[in-house]
């Protein structure tokens, strides 16, 4: 693995990743480590003003336009983010599996041409480790309670949410390797250190 390795922080809402990524982001400033932090759709302020049209509570995009506007986003942080490759270490919220999770496990795209489009923007660009965030209906909706500001995907039924996890651990099943599961359930302060002690051995 690289030393100057692609991290990325996945899960359903309220999962806690941005949670997690914003403690290694602080571990990495403590360290003195050059990295970027970003998050998608978003990210730079081209994907940005994406990020504001796909969650913006008005709007009712069908799923192939959702499925675009996310890659679109993503063709713009690429752009960004290649000049960065194997020189700073990289941090992402959400990346190209999270595509496949909410527009095909989620939604029902057509996996082939998510894959064809991910492939085709990343090229040699490549995920070096993945943390996936799992979390309970029970926890997940109580979370989601306690937000001041809901934007358009926070918004689905459970079983939208139910069918994206389930998504995401098909894929770290066949990833087992260069993904580790997260159990959001359990107190904040157990998966912050289990975090950081990767970060650690990976760096």
């Amino acid at each position: 693995m690289s030393k100057k390795p692609i991290i990325v922080f996945e899960g359903i809402e309220s999962s806690g990743k941005s949670h997690h990524i914003s403690n290694v982001a602080n571990y990495l400033k403590k360290k003195k480590k050059d990295f970027i932090k970003i998050r998608e759709p978003g990210g730079n302020v081209n994907s940005e003003k994406i990020r504001r049209l796909i969650l913006n509570k008005k709007s009712n995009f069908n799923k192939t336009t959702d499925l675009l506007l996310y890659l679109a986003a993503r063709s713009e942080n690429i752009h960004r983010l290649k000049k960065y490759y194997k020189k700073k270490i990289i941090l992402i919220d959400r990346f190209t599996d999270s595509t496949v999770a909410y527009q095909h496990y989620g939604l029902g795209s057509n996996l082939k041409l998510i894959l064809l489009i991910n492939n085709y923007l990343l090229k040699n660009f490549s995920i070096d480790f993945t943390f996936l965030n799992i979390v309970n209906k029970n926890n997940m909706l109580k979370r989601l309670r306690s937000r001041k500001n809901l934007n358009r995907y926070d918004k689905f039924d459970y079983s939208f949410y139910k069918k994206v996890q389930n998504g995401y651990l098909k894929l770290a099943k066949k990833k087992k390797n260069r993904y580790q599961i997260i159990n959001s359930n359990l107190e904040k302060n157990i998966n912050k250190n289990l975090i950081i002690e990767k970060i650690k051995r990976m760096l």
